[in-house]
């Protein structure tokens, strides 16, 4: 697996270990999950293909019913 090196000001290195700590993770796996959360956000393949292809009935919205009254805050 490779290894990747960055260089930060010691104040967020110090916030970075509190929020690893936080989420009972070491530091090097919080970065990881970032950097993966950050990186790999593209759409599955096909994803797009599904639009437009509903084949059921039409799909119709329920009633929504009326507003509820309520007092105001003083």
């Amino acid at each position: 697996m490779p290894q990747l090196h960055c260089y930060v000001h010691e104040d967020l290195a110090d916030k970075l270990q509190q929020k690893a700590r936080q989420a009972h993770l070491s530091v090097s796996k919080y970065l990881a999950l970032l950097i993966e959360k950050e990186v790999e956000t593209q759409w599955p393949d096909g994803y797009f293909e599904l639009f437009g292809g509903w084949q059921g009935e039409p799909l119709e919205r329920a009633g929504q019913g009326q507003y509820e009254s309520r007092p105001g805050l003083e």
